[in-house]
Protein backbone atom coordinates (compact mmCIF):
# COMPACT_ATOMS: atom_id res chain seq x y z
CA UNK A 1 0.00 0.00 0.00
CA UNK A 2 1.23 3.22 -1.05
CA UNK A 3 0.81 6.46 1.50
CA UNK A 4 -2.13 8.86 0.58
CA UNK A 5 -0.72 11.60 -1.56
CA UNK A 6 -3.36 14.25 -0.55
CA UNK A 7 -2.80 13.07 3.25
CA UNK A 8 0.23 14.44 4.36
CA UNK A 9 0.22 13.44 7.69
CA UNK A 10 0.74 10.14 6.54
CA UNK A 11 4.67 9.84 6.18
CA UNK A 12 5.35 6.32 6.49
CA UNK A 13 3.12 3.37 6.05
CA UNK A 14 4.10 -0.12 6.03
CA UNK A 15 1.63 -3.15 6.68
CA UNK A 16 3.11 -6.75 7.33
CA UNK A 17 1.45 -9.81 8.84
CA UNK A 18 3.48 -10.26 12.39
CA UNK A 19 3.14 -13.51 14.46
CA UNK A 20 2.21 -11.67 17.90
CA UNK A 21 -1.57 -11.76 18.26
CA UNK A 22 -4.17 -8.54 18.01
CA UNK A 23 -4.44 -7.23 21.97
CA UNK A 24 -8.12 -6.71 21.63
CA UNK A 25 -9.56 -10.45 20.25
CA UNK A 26 -6.38 -12.26 21.73
CA UNK A 27 -5.79 -15.51 20.31
CA UNK A 28 -8.30 -15.54 17.36
CA UNK A 29 -6.19 -13.35 15.21
CA UNK A 30 -2.83 -11.94 13.89
CA UNK A 31 -3.05 -7.94 13.19
CA UNK A 32 -0.99 -6.31 11.08
CA UNK A 33 1.17 -2.95 12.30
CA UNK A 34 1.02 0.31 10.58
CA UNK A 35 3.79 2.96 10.85
CA UNK A 36 1.94 5.78 10.57
CA UNK A 37 3.53 9.71 11.49
CA UNK A 38 6.40 8.17 13.68
CA UNK A 39 3.89 5.76 15.82
CA UNK A 40 2.33 2.94 15.13
CA UNK A 41 -1.41 1.42 14.88
CA UNK A 42 -2.77 -1.88 14.77
CA UNK A 43 -5.31 -3.64 12.57
CA UNK A 44 -6.50 -6.61 13.01
CA UNK A 45 -8.62 -9.78 11.63
CA UNK A 46 -11.72 -8.74 13.98
CA UNK A 47 -11.62 -5.15 12.56
CA UNK A 48 -11.22 -3.58 15.92
CA UNK A 49 -8.21 -1.10 15.60
CA UNK A 50 -6.61 0.15 18.88
CA UNK A 51 -4.13 3.28 18.02
CA UNK A 52 -1.16 2.78 20.31
CA UNK A 53 1.04 5.97 19.34
CA UNK A 54 -0.69 7.66 16.10
CA UNK A 55 -1.25 10.74 15.13
CA UNK A 56 -4.87 12.55 16.71
CA UNK A 57 -4.99 14.40 13.17
CA UNK A 58 -5.26 11.70 10.88
CA UNK A 59 -8.79 11.88 9.05
CA UNK A 60 -11.75 9.64 8.77
CA UNK A 61 -11.16 8.75 5.17
CA UNK A 62 -7.95 7.69 6.17
CA UNK A 63 -8.90 4.51 8.38
CA UNK A 64 -11.39 4.52 5.97
CA UNK A 65 -8.90 3.66 3.17
CA UNK A 66 -6.97 1.31 5.78
CA UNK A 67 -10.10 -0.95 5.98
CA UNK A 68 -10.81 -0.94 1.89
CA UNK A 69 -7.47 -1.57 1.45
CA UNK A 70 -6.87 -4.40 4.22
CA UNK A 71 -10.34 -5.69 3.80
CA UNK A 72 -9.21 -8.80 1.48
CA UNK A 73 -6.45 -9.60 3.61
CA UNK A 74 -9.05 -10.49 6.27
CA UNK A 75 -10.51 -13.92 5.60
CA UNK A 76 -12.43 -13.80 8.63
CA UNK A 77 -13.35 -10.45 9.02
CA UNK A 78 -15.60 -9.72 11.82
CA UNK A 79 -18.46 -7.29 12.64
CA UNK A 80 -16.63 -5.29 15.46
CA UNK A 81 -19.28 -2.74 17.48
CA UNK A 82 -17.67 -0.71 20.67
CA UNK A 83 -20.41 -0.32 23.81
CA UNK A 84 -20.03 3.12 25.82
CA UNK A 85 -21.20 2.74 29.36
CA UNK A 86 -21.11 -0.12 31.61
CA UNK A 87 -24.58 -0.02 32.99
CA UNK A 88 -27.09 -2.68 32.43
CA UNK A 89 -28.09 -1.55 29.30
CA UNK A 90 -24.86 -1.20 28.11
CA UNK A 91 -23.98 -4.69 29.30
CA UNK A 92 -27.09 -6.36 27.81
CA UNK A 93 -26.61 -4.33 24.35
CA UNK A 94 -22.89 -6.31 24.33
CA UNK A 95 -24.04 -9.51 25.39
CA UNK A 96 -27.23 -9.49 23.04
CA UNK A 97 -24.30 -8.98 20.41
CA UNK A 98 -22.11 -11.44 21.89
CA UNK A 99 -24.88 -14.22 21.88
CA UNK A 100 -25.71 -13.98 18.75
CA UNK A 101 -26.69 -17.08 16.93
CA UNK A 102 -26.52 -16.31 12.97
CA UNK A 103 -23.79 -13.86 13.44
CA UNK A 104 -20.38 -13.51 15.06
CA UNK A 105 -19.00 -10.38 16.56
CA UNK A 106 -16.25 -8.82 17.97
CA UNK A 107 -17.61 -6.56 21.01
CA UNK A 108 -15.76 -4.28 23.39
CA UNK A 109 -17.61 -2.48 26.62
CA UNK A 110 -15.77 0.80 27.84
CA UNK A 111 -17.04 1.88 31.18
CA UNK A 112 -15.76 5.39 32.60
CA UNK A 113 -15.60 4.22 36.08
CA UNK A 114 -13.88 1.37 38.37
CA UNK A 115 -16.87 -0.46 38.40
CA UNK A 116 -20.01 -1.56 36.36
CA UNK A 117 -23.63 -1.35 37.04
CA UNK A 118 -23.94 2.50 36.00
CA UNK A 119 -27.20 3.67 38.21
CA UNK A 120 -26.80 -0.12 39.70
CA UNK A 121 -24.75 -0.39 42.65
CA UNK A 122 -24.94 -2.49 45.51
CA UNK A 123 -22.75 -1.57 48.70
CA UNK A 124 -21.62 -4.80 51.20
CA UNK A 125 -20.16 -2.20 53.96
CA UNK A 126 -23.24 -2.61 55.79
CA UNK A 127 -22.37 -6.70 56.05
CA UNK A 128 -25.49 -6.81 54.19
CA UNK A 129 -26.64 -5.84 50.05
CA UNK A 130 -27.98 -2.20 49.70
CA UNK A 131 -29.05 -1.11 46.84
CA UNK A 132 -27.74 2.88 46.82
CA UNK A 133 -29.26 3.24 42.99
CA UNK A 134 -32.00 0.78 41.51
CA UNK A 135 -33.67 -0.77 44.15
CA UNK A 136 -37.08 -2.40 42.62
CA UNK A 137 -38.41 -4.32 39.44
CA UNK A 138 -40.87 -2.53 38.65
CA UNK A 139 -43.49 -5.33 37.72
CA UNK A 140 -43.33 -8.63 39.07
CA UNK A 141 -44.59 -11.02 36.31
CA UNK A 142 -42.76 -13.19 33.33
CA UNK A 143 -43.68 -10.15 30.89
CA UNK A 144 -40.64 -8.07 32.57
CA UNK A 145 -37.17 -8.72 30.35
CA UNK A 146 -35.53 -9.59 33.94
CA UNK A 147 -37.95 -12.52 35.38
CA UNK A 148 -36.07 -14.95 33.18
CA UNK A 149 -32.97 -13.90 34.69
CA UNK A 150 -33.73 -13.23 38.64
CA UNK A 151 -35.39 -16.28 38.17
CA UNK A 152 -32.61 -18.37 37.01
CA UNK A 153 -30.33 -17.14 39.86
CA UNK A 154 -33.04 -17.71 41.84
CA UNK A 155 -32.94 -14.47 43.56
CA UNK A 156 -35.84 -13.03 45.94
CA UNK A 157 -37.79 -10.39 46.02
CA UNK A 158 -40.02 -8.38 48.64
CA UNK A 159 -43.40 -7.28 47.24
CA UNK A 160 -43.96 -3.57 48.57
CA UNK A 161 -47.09 -3.67 46.32
CA UNK A 162 -49.79 -4.66 43.92
CA UNK A 163 -51.35 -3.18 40.90
CA UNK A 164 -53.54 -0.65 41.57
CA UNK A 165 -51.60 1.79 44.27
CA UNK A 166 -51.76 5.08 44.29
CA UNK A 167 -48.32 5.46 45.77
CA UNK A 168 -47.08 3.51 42.65
CA UNK A 169 -44.20 1.54 44.34
CA UNK A 170 -45.51 0.52 47.58
CA UNK A 171 -49.52 -0.15 48.85
CA UNK A 172 -51.03 2.69 51.81
CA UNK A 173 -50.78 0.17 54.33
CA UNK A 174 -47.58 -0.22 53.97
CA UNK A 175 -46.65 3.17 55.40
CA UNK A 176 -46.30 4.94 59.33
CA UNK A 177 -46.42 8.76 58.88
CA UNK A 178 -45.71 10.91 61.33
CA UNK A 179 -46.05 15.25 61.90
CA UNK A 180 -43.29 17.08 62.95
CA UNK A 181 -44.03 16.77 66.54
CA UNK A 182 -43.73 12.86 66.46
CA UNK A 183 -47.22 12.08 66.23
CA UNK A 184 -47.84 9.50 64.15
CA UNK A 185 -51.01 10.11 61.58
CA UNK A 186 -54.25 8.77 62.12
CA UNK A 187 -54.68 6.45 59.27
CA UNK A 188 -58.04 7.16 58.58
CA UNK A 189 -56.37 10.42 57.73
CA UNK A 190 -54.26 9.02 55.11
CA UNK A 191 -56.96 6.97 53.81
CA UNK A 192 -58.93 9.99 53.10
CA UNK A 193 -56.16 12.36 51.84
CA UNK A 194 -54.99 9.60 49.71
CA UNK A 195 -58.63 9.27 47.78
CA UNK A 196 -58.51 12.85 47.63
CA UNK A 197 -55.12 12.85 46.06
CA UNK A 198 -56.42 10.57 43.66
CA UNK A 199 -59.59 12.68 42.66
CA UNK A 200 -57.16 15.51 42.31
CA UNK A 201 -55.18 13.71 39.64
CA UNK A 202 -58.29 12.77 38.07
CA UNK A 203 -59.46 16.68 37.76
CA UNK A 204 -56.39 17.10 36.31
CA UNK A 205 -57.31 15.33 33.14
CA UNK A 206 -59.83 17.49 32.25
CA UNK A 207 -57.47 20.77 33.26
CA UNK A 208 -55.27 18.72 30.08
CA UNK A 209 -57.99 17.97 28.00
CA UNK A 210 -59.06 21.51 28.18
CA UNK A 211 -55.80 23.35 27.62
CA UNK A 212 -54.00 23.55 23.49
CA UNK A 213 -50.51 23.82 25.21
CA UNK A 214 -48.48 21.91 28.02
CA UNK A 215 -48.20 22.83 31.88
CA UNK A 216 -46.61 21.04 34.64
CA UNK A 217 -48.45 19.45 37.01
CA UNK A 218 -48.21 21.69 40.03
CA UNK A 219 -49.93 24.08 37.77
CA UNK A 220 -52.81 21.70 37.09
CA UNK A 221 -53.43 20.99 40.80
CA UNK A 222 -53.29 24.70 41.40
CA UNK A 223 -56.14 25.05 39.08
CA UNK A 224 -58.02 21.95 40.05
CA UNK A 225 -58.12 23.12 44.02
CA UNK A 226 -59.09 26.41 42.89
CA UNK A 227 -62.20 24.96 40.38
CA UNK A 228 -62.85 22.28 43.68
CA UNK A 229 -62.96 23.62 46.83
CA UNK A 230 -64.20 20.37 48.39
CA UNK A 231 -60.77 18.99 47.31
CA UNK A 232 -58.77 21.47 49.56
CA UNK A 233 -57.30 20.47 52.46
CA UNK A 234 -56.67 22.28 56.12
CA UNK A 235 -54.10 21.60 59.08
CA UNK A 236 -52.87 17.64 59.13
CA UNK A 237 -55.00 16.73 56.15
CA UNK A 238 -53.01 19.06 54.42
CA UNK A 239 -49.45 18.27 55.26
CA UNK A 240 -50.57 14.86 54.32
CA UNK A 241 -51.77 15.82 50.57
CA UNK A 242 -48.19 17.58 50.46
CA UNK A 243 -46.85 14.24 51.49
CA UNK A 244 -48.73 12.39 48.82
CA UNK A 245 -46.95 14.79 46.14
CA UNK A 246 -43.54 14.44 47.82
CA UNK A 247 -44.38 10.52 47.40
CA UNK A 248 -45.04 11.55 43.22
CA UNK A 249 -42.24 13.39 42.71
CA UNK A 250 -39.98 10.69 44.13
CA UNK A 251 -41.10 8.31 41.38
CA UNK A 252 -40.24 11.17 38.54
CA UNK A 253 -37.42 11.99 40.77
CA UNK A 254 -38.73 15.71 39.72
CA UNK A 255 -40.61 18.25 41.32
CA UNK A 256 -43.91 18.67 40.61
CA UNK A 257 -43.35 21.88 38.66
CA UNK A 258 -40.96 20.55 36.25
CA UNK A 259 -43.19 17.46 35.58
CA UNK A 260 -45.52 17.57 32.29
CA UNK A 261 -48.97 17.20 32.89
CA UNK A 262 -49.78 16.08 29.18
CA UNK A 263 -47.41 13.13 29.32
CA UNK A 264 -46.81 12.04 33.58
CA UNK A 265 -49.84 9.55 33.26
CA UNK A 266 -48.54 7.69 30.36
CA UNK A 267 -46.01 5.17 31.49
CA UNK A 268 -47.20 1.79 30.40
CA UNK A 269 -46.78 -0.17 33.80
CA UNK A 270 -46.22 -3.75 33.85
CA UNK A 271 -48.56 -6.10 36.15
CA UNK A 272 -47.63 -8.02 39.35
CA UNK A 273 -46.66 -4.93 41.26
CA UNK A 274 -43.46 -3.88 42.67
CA UNK A 275 -40.72 -6.46 44.17
CA UNK A 276 -37.89 -5.08 46.00
CA UNK A 277 -34.39 -6.87 45.19
CA UNK A 278 -33.70 -8.43 48.42
CA UNK A 279 -30.14 -9.57 47.89
CA UNK A 280 -29.76 -6.54 45.47
CA UNK A 281 -29.34 -6.40 42.24
CA UNK A 282 -25.67 -6.95 41.90
CA UNK A 283 -26.10 -10.60 40.71
CA UNK A 284 -27.94 -9.57 38.08
CA UNK A 285 -25.50 -7.36 37.03
CA UNK A 286 -22.51 -9.81 37.60
CA UNK A 287 -24.69 -12.52 35.55
CA UNK A 288 -25.12 -10.48 32.47
CA UNK A 289 -21.47 -9.16 32.39
CA UNK A 290 -20.20 -12.56 32.53
CA UNK A 291 -17.38 -13.10 29.52
CA UNK A 292 -18.32 -10.23 27.98
CA UNK A 293 -14.53 -7.53 27.19
CA UNK A 294 -14.96 -5.05 29.43
CA UNK A 295 -12.66 -2.28 30.09
CA UNK A 296 -12.82 -0.38 32.92
CA UNK A 297 -11.19 3.28 33.75
CA UNK A 298 -11.76 3.88 30.07
CA UNK A 299 -13.39 7.60 30.28
CA UNK A 300 -14.53 8.41 26.50
CA UNK A 301 -13.48 12.08 25.23
CA UNK A 302 -14.60 12.03 21.30
CA UNK A 303 -16.85 9.86 18.59
CA UNK A 304 -16.03 10.17 15.05
CA UNK A 305 -18.26 9.08 13.02
CA UNK A 306 -17.02 7.52 9.84
CA UNK A 307 -19.01 6.97 6.41
CA UNK A 308 -17.55 2.56 7.40
CA UNK A 309 -16.24 2.93 10.91
CA UNK A 310 -16.24 4.64 14.20
CA UNK A 311 -13.35 6.09 16.03
CA UNK A 312 -13.71 6.29 19.93
CA UNK A 313 -10.85 8.20 22.02
CA UNK A 314 -10.50 7.58 25.51
CA UNK A 315 -9.15 10.11 28.11
CA UNK A 316 -5.64 8.91 27.54
CA UNK A 317 -5.27 9.08 24.29
CA UNK A 318 -5.90 6.02 23.22
CA UNK A 319 -8.48 5.15 19.66
CA UNK A 320 -10.65 2.16 19.48
CA UNK A 321 -11.72 1.84 15.87
CA UNK A 322 -15.05 -0.28 15.12
CA UNK A 323 -18.23 -0.59 12.45
CA UNK A 324 -20.30 0.68 14.70
CA UNK A 325 -21.17 1.73 18.12
CA UNK A 326 -23.64 2.15 21.23
CA UNK A 327 -23.93 4.81 23.52
CA UNK A 328 -25.68 3.73 26.60
CA UNK A 329 -24.23 6.34 28.79
CA UNK A 330 -27.04 8.36 30.73
CA UNK A 331 -28.83 11.10 29.09
CA UNK A 332 -27.28 13.47 31.78
CA UNK A 333 -23.80 12.94 30.49
CA UNK A 334 -25.13 13.55 26.74
CA UNK A 335 -26.51 16.69 28.18
CA UNK A 336 -23.28 18.04 29.88
CA UNK A 337 -21.40 17.31 26.34
CA UNK A 338 -18.57 15.92 27.88
CA UNK A 339 -17.88 13.26 24.67
CA UNK A 340 -16.94 15.26 21.45
CA UNK A 341 -19.05 14.38 18.34
CA UNK A 342 -17.57 14.79 14.70
CA UNK A 343 -19.18 15.80 12.62
CA UNK A 344 -21.06 17.14 15.67
CA UNK A 345 -24.82 14.79 16.50
CA UNK A 346 -27.44 16.98 14.17
CA UNK A 347 -29.98 19.03 15.29
CA UNK A 348 -33.35 16.93 16.01
CA UNK A 349 -30.89 14.67 18.24
CA UNK A 350 -29.00 17.45 20.24
CA UNK A 351 -32.82 18.97 21.16
CA UNK A 352 -34.36 15.80 22.10
CA UNK A 353 -30.98 15.07 24.47
CA UNK A 354 -31.55 19.06 25.78
CA UNK A 355 -35.32 18.51 26.09
CA UNK A 356 -35.85 15.42 27.92
CA UNK A 357 -35.70 15.72 32.02
CA UNK A 358 -33.58 14.13 34.10
CA UNK A 359 -34.70 13.73 37.67
CA UNK A 360 -32.39 13.71 41.54
CA UNK A 361 -32.89 10.82 43.74
CA UNK A 362 -30.60 10.23 46.19
CA UNK A 363 -30.43 7.90 49.19
CA UNK A 364 -28.66 8.01 52.72
CA UNK A 365 -28.48 4.37 54.59
CA UNK A 366 -28.25 4.10 58.01
CA UNK A 367 -27.57 1.22 59.98
CA UNK A 368 -28.12 0.68 63.57
CA UNK A 369 -26.98 -1.75 66.39
CA UNK A 370 -30.62 -2.53 67.03
CA UNK A 371 -34.47 -1.84 65.76
CA UNK A 372 -36.48 0.85 67.56
CA UNK A 373 -39.03 1.40 64.81
CA UNK A 374 -42.23 -0.07 64.29
CA UNK A 375 -42.40 -3.29 61.98
CA UNK A 376 -43.48 -1.51 58.73
CA UNK A 377 -42.34 -1.32 55.00
CA UNK A 378 -42.35 2.32 54.92
CA UNK A 379 -41.84 5.63 57.66
CA UNK A 380 -43.10 8.98 56.48
CA UNK A 381 -42.85 12.04 57.73
CA UNK A 382 -45.33 15.15 56.86
CA UNK A 383 -45.23 18.83 56.25
CA UNK A 384 -46.43 21.92 54.94
CA UNK A 385 -44.63 21.63 51.72
CA UNK A 386 -43.89 18.53 49.93
CA UNK A 387 -40.00 19.29 49.70
CA UNK A 388 -39.96 19.25 53.78
CA UNK A 389 -42.10 15.91 53.79
CA UNK A 390 -39.63 12.68 54.25
CA UNK A 391 -40.09 9.29 53.98
CA UNK A 392 -37.44 6.02 54.86
CA UNK A 393 -37.60 2.56 53.29
CA UNK A 394 -37.38 0.09 56.37
CA UNK A 395 -34.51 -3.21 55.42
CA UNK A 396 -35.21 -4.33 58.00
CA UNK A 397 -39.07 -5.28 57.29
CA UNK A 398 -37.60 -6.95 53.92
CA UNK A 399 -34.19 -8.42 54.64
CA UNK A 400 -33.69 -8.61 58.72
CA UNK A 401 -30.90 -6.50 58.34
CA UNK A 402 -31.40 -3.28 61.06
CA UNK A 403 -30.99 -0.49 58.55
CA UNK A 404 -33.24 2.63 57.52
CA UNK A 405 -32.84 4.20 54.21
CA UNK A 406 -33.72 7.82 53.56
CA UNK A 407 -34.39 9.02 49.94
CA UNK A 408 -34.91 12.46 48.89
CA UNK A 409 -35.85 13.60 45.14
CA UNK A 410 -36.20 16.77 43.18
CA UNK A 411 -34.92 19.78 44.76
CA UNK A 412 -34.32 18.63 47.58
CA UNK A 413 -32.02 15.61 46.50
CA UNK A 414 -29.94 18.89 44.48
CA UNK A 415 -29.52 20.67 47.91
CA UNK A 416 -28.25 17.94 50.26
CA UNK A 417 -25.64 16.68 47.57
CA UNK A 418 -23.98 20.06 48.46
CA UNK A 419 -23.56 18.92 52.35
CA UNK A 420 -21.11 16.68 53.41
CA UNK A 421 -21.84 13.11 54.19
CA UNK A 422 -22.00 13.56 58.19
CA UNK A 423 -24.17 16.74 57.62
CA UNK A 424 -26.29 14.85 55.48
CA UNK A 425 -26.64 12.04 58.18
CA UNK A 426 -27.27 14.33 60.79
CA UNK A 427 -30.09 16.43 58.66
CA UNK A 428 -31.66 12.30 58.17
CA UNK A 429 -31.52 11.52 62.23
CA UNK A 430 -33.04 15.04 62.79
CA UNK A 431 -35.97 13.87 61.09
CA UNK A 432 -36.07 10.14 62.58
CA UNK A 433 -35.64 11.41 65.79
CA UNK A 434 -38.29 13.85 65.21
CA UNK A 435 -40.59 10.83 65.04
CA UNK A 436 -38.76 8.62 67.64
CA UNK A 437 -37.12 10.80 70.21
CA UNK A 438 -35.04 7.57 71.81
CA UNK A 439 -33.51 6.90 68.22
CA UNK A 440 -30.28 5.79 68.74
CA UNK A 441 -27.31 7.35 66.46
CA UNK A 442 -26.63 4.71 63.38
CA UNK A 443 -23.26 3.10 63.76
CA UNK A 444 -22.31 3.43 59.77
CA UNK A 445 -23.80 5.50 57.48
CA UNK A 446 -23.41 5.85 53.00
CA UNK A 447 -25.01 8.99 50.95
CA UNK A 448 -25.33 8.93 47.23
CA UNK A 449 -24.42 12.01 45.31
CA UNK A 450 -26.59 10.49 41.64
CA UNK A 451 -26.36 14.20 40.42
CA UNK A 452 -22.60 15.29 41.32
CA UNK A 453 -21.19 11.97 39.87
CA UNK A 454 -19.19 12.99 36.44
CA UNK A 455 -20.15 9.18 35.23
CA UNK A 456 -23.91 9.62 36.01
CA UNK A 457 -24.77 12.93 36.43
CA UNK A 458 -28.68 12.19 37.01
CA UNK A 459 -30.98 9.62 38.21
CA UNK A 460 -33.61 8.72 35.70
CA UNK A 461 -35.47 10.64 32.87
CA UNK A 462 -38.18 11.99 32.90
CA UNK A 463 -40.95 13.84 30.83
CA UNK A 464 -40.78 17.82 31.04
CA UNK A 465 -43.22 20.38 30.12
CA UNK A 466 -42.77 21.07 26.81
CA UNK A 467 -41.38 18.21 24.82
CA UNK A 468 -43.08 17.25 22.04
CA UNK A 469 -44.66 14.07 21.26
CA UNK A 470 -41.49 12.26 19.04
CA UNK A 471 -39.00 13.12 21.32
CA UNK A 472 -38.16 9.51 22.64
CA UNK A 473 -38.31 8.48 18.64
CA UNK A 474 -35.60 10.79 18.09
CA UNK A 475 -33.53 10.05 21.35
CA UNK A 476 -33.51 6.62 20.40
CA UNK A 477 -33.03 7.17 16.48
CA UNK A 478 -29.11 5.82 15.05
CA UNK A 479 -27.01 8.71 13.27
CA UNK A 480 -25.02 6.59 10.99
CA UNK A 481 -22.72 4.25 12.41
CA UNK A 482 -23.90 5.84 16.16
CA UNK A 483 -27.07 3.48 18.12
CA UNK A 484 -28.32 4.71 21.23
CA UNK A 485 -29.86 2.41 24.74
CA UNK A 486 -30.28 3.37 28.20
CA UNK A 487 -33.49 3.82 30.15
CA UNK A 488 -34.34 6.93 28.42
CA UNK A 489 -34.58 5.47 25.23
CA UNK A 490 -36.78 3.20 26.04
CA UNK A 491 -40.07 2.22 24.74
CA UNK A 492 -42.89 2.47 27.00
CA UNK A 493 -40.24 2.44 30.50
CA UNK A 494 -38.02 5.39 31.02
CA UNK A 495 -36.45 5.28 34.18
CA UNK A 496 -36.45 1.30 34.90
CA UNK A 497 -34.00 -1.04 35.01
CA UNK A 498 -36.35 -3.03 32.47
CA UNK A 499 -36.64 -0.18 30.71
CA UNK A 500 -32.94 -0.22 29.93
CA UNK A 501 -32.59 -3.43 29.98
CA UNK A 502 -35.08 -3.65 26.63
CA UNK A 503 -33.25 -0.81 25.26
CA UNK A 504 -29.91 -2.33 25.25
CA UNK A 505 -31.28 -5.55 23.44
CA UNK A 506 -33.22 -3.09 21.09
CA UNK A 507 -29.77 -0.96 20.43
CA UNK A 508 -27.86 -4.39 19.56
CA UNK A 509 -30.76 -5.91 17.44
CA UNK A 510 -30.79 -2.44 15.11
CA UNK A 511 -27.07 -2.52 15.17
CA UNK A 512 -26.48 -5.98 13.90
CA UNK A 513 -29.18 -5.00 11.26
CA UNK A 514 -27.34 -2.41 10.26
CA UNK A 515 -24.24 -4.21 9.93
CA UNK A 516 -25.83 -7.30 8.26
CA UNK A 517 -27.36 -5.06 5.86
CA UNK A 518 -23.60 -2.99 4.90
CA UNK A 519 -21.99 -6.56 4.64
CA UNK A 520 -24.73 -7.73 2.05
CA UNK A 521 -25.88 -10.71 4.65
CA UNK A 522 -29.22 -9.62 5.41
CA UNK A 523 -32.56 -8.10 3.46
CA UNK A 524 -32.79 -4.83 4.38
CA UNK A 525 -36.15 -4.67 7.19
CA UNK A 526 -37.34 -1.86 9.40
CA UNK A 527 -35.21 -1.00 12.57
CA UNK A 528 -37.04 -2.39 15.69
CA UNK A 529 -38.79 -0.40 18.64
CA UNK A 530 -38.46 -3.55 20.80
CA UNK A 531 -38.19 -7.29 21.48
CA UNK A 532 -40.72 -9.41 22.29
CA UNK A 533 -39.95 -12.86 23.30
CA UNK A 534 -41.16 -16.29 24.38
CA UNK A 535 -40.04 -16.64 28.33
CA UNK A 536 -39.86 -20.55 29.01
CA UNK A 537 -41.23 -20.52 32.66
CA UNK A 538 -39.69 -23.23 34.53
CA UNK A 539 -39.14 -22.03 38.51
CA UNK A 540 -41.80 -19.29 39.60
CA UNK A 541 -40.58 -16.34 40.30
CA UNK A 542 -39.86 -16.20 44.08
CA UNK A 543 -41.65 -13.53 46.12
CA UNK A 544 -42.37 -12.45 49.77
CA UNK A 545 -44.35 -10.31 51.91
CA UNK A 546 -43.66 -10.48 55.32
Amino acid sequence: MQPRKDNPSVVNLAIGSHSRYCECCFPDYDYYELRVSGGRARFCGCRMMELKYGDDSLSGDFYDDIYASLADRSHSATPSVIVIGGGISGIVAARTLHTLQNASFKVILLESQDRIGGRIHTDYSFGCPVDMGASWLHGVCNENPLSPVIRRLGLTMYRTSGDDSILYDHDLESYALFDKNGQQVPPNIVTEVGVTFKKILEETDKVRDGQASDMSVKEAILIVLEKNPELRQEGLAYEVLQWYICRMEAWFAADTEMISLRAWDQEQLLSGGHGLMVQGYDPVIKALSRDIDIRLNHRVKKIVNGYKKVTVTVEDGRNFVADAVIITVPLGVLKAKVIEFEPKLPEWKLSAISDLGIGNENKIALKFDHVFWPNVEFLGVVAKTSYSCGYFLNLHKATGHPVLVYMAAGALANDLEKLSDEAVADFVMVQLKGMFPDATEPVQYLVSRWGMEPNIRGCYSYDAVGNSDDIYDRLRASVGNIFFGGEAVSVDHQGSVHGAYSAGVMAAENCERHLMQRMGTLERNPLVACREEIVEITVPLQISRL
